[in-house]
């Protein structure tokens, strides 16, 4: 069997408030959810569990590609949402986008403060 990535935990303030965010920016349909996790389901197969530790969140990074016409409807939004963000990760480029590795790509940060990235083009 070749190796491929199957689930991870996201770490969240508002579980079902950060599910729904992911959903409808990425417009993707409700999983089965259980146990301490409301679920979304990417269109590779990959899940995202969401869930609320008993610990302080630390950012993370998790970046999404998507394809141009995706981008073009999460970005617009995102600017009407009122979502800061930025064309690089340092944050030094306030409400833009950028247009490297070939492609388009954007910075923001989720519900519960993780460092979120779409592309549209994989780096490599």
């Amino acid at each position: 069997m070749a190796v491929t990535f199957n689930h991870t935990i996201i770490a969240s303030k508002d579980r079902d408030a950060s599910a729904r965010f992911f959903r409808e920016l990425l417009e993707l349909s409700e999983a089965p959810s259980w146990g301490p996790f409301t679920n979304i389901q990417l269109s590779d197969g990959v899940l995202l569990q969401f869930a609320e530790p008993p610990v302080e969140i630390q950012m993370q990074h998790y970046a999404f590609l998507v394809d141009d016409e995706l981008f073009d409807r999460a970005y617009r939004r995102l600017c009407e949402g009122g979502v800061e963000h930025w064309a690089d990760p340092q944050m030094r480029r306030p409400g833009q986008i950028n247009n490297e590795h070939g492609g388009r790509g954007v910075y923001f940060k989720d519900p519960a403060g993780h460092a979120i990235e779409l592309i549209t083009r994989p780096y490599l």
